[in-house]
């Protein structure tokens, strides 16, 4: 009997394992053995080869694109970092309501009812050159010309990365938040402590893991993002993902393959870097 009842865990958890092999450890090794191929005009030629990495490399413009990837994916966490824990904060310590709660949580969700596109085609007309923002701002006579930064720049793309991404780093920061005993923020009263040394002491370390999780929503889903690059920008910008789509476009998957290894790498280093600094398994 106890041969049979060691194959019981490997069994529970051969169903798990199957779609995980399935659905990414296959594909990620198809991705990984094309950016090896070789290609043309027409066709993807198989083969062994070095050059797709090389080009890539050895590119300052790939250099360039990777730089201000990053630069997105930086400034973007540093926005939506302070605005999500200002929000999770609000409602779980602020709002006593469990139903309130539920309805103001509900109403941070209503934009994702509706496709990202959309959301990102709603900021043309406000932030365009005769939009309401600048329209608004001459009326008030701050401005007397229209602002030509605020649409298709790197301003109208982090503003639209923080409106599109903000709520993934509200949610496991809030979830953190309800977990939190209310008799440590008592204790911490008794003791003395200020409301800023009860946030900076007690609130913020034991948020640590939501926080993480957030971030590594928010840096990766940027990081893989080319369609509000592409939209946002109007062609002023660059970034990884969007540097993949062109080159799918010209059917150069080989050279897009070995583009998206590069940046699978380097979103797993951040990742772990992450993960070396909060344990996020507390979380889970």
């Amino acid at each position: 009997m106890k041969p049979t009842r060691n194959w019981i865990p490997y069994l529970q958890v051969a169903p798990l394992g199957l779609v995980f092999l399935t659905f990414l450890v296959i594909p990620i090794a198809t991705i990984v053995v094309v950016s090896f191929f070789d290609y043309n005009t027409t066709e993807i030629i198989p083969a062994f080869l070095r050059q797709n990495y090389e080009e890539l490399l050895a590119s300052p413009v790939t250099w360039e694109t990777y730089l201000q990837t990053v630069e997105f994916a930086v400034i973007t966490w540093l926005l939506t970092f302070p605005i999500g824990f200002t929000l999770a904060y609000f409602l779980a310590f602020h709002v006593r309501s469990a139903a309130w709660q539920t309805v103001l949580f509900l109403v941070c969700t209503i934009p994702f009812w509706t496709s990202n596109v959309i959301r990102m085609i709603s900021w043309i007309p406000f932030l365009g050159r005769n939009g309401l923002a600048n329209m608004t701002l001459m009326k008030l006579g701050l401005i007397h010309h229209p602002l030509e930064f605020l649409l298709y720049s790197n301003f109208s793309v982090v503003l639209v990365y923080v409106h599109l991404y903000t709520l993934f780093m509200v949610v496991p920061i809030f979830n953190s938040m309800m977990r939190i005993d209310r008799s440590l923020l008592e204790a911490a009263y008794d003791a003395g402590a200020s409301g800023w040394q009860t946030l900076t002491n007690v609130i913020l370390p034991l948020c640590k893991p939501g926080i993480a999780i957030g971030s590594i929503f928010v840096v990766t889903i940027v990081m893989g993002d080319f369609v509000t690059v592409r939209m946002m920008s109007g062609g002023l910008s660059a970034s990884v993902a969007l540097m993949m789509a062109n080159a799918m476009s010209l059917l150069q998957y080989p050279a897009a393959a070995a583009n998206a290894v590069v940046l699978l790498i380097l979103v797993l280093i951040t990742v772990g870097l992450m993960m070396r600094v909060v344990d996020i398994r507390k979380e889970l």
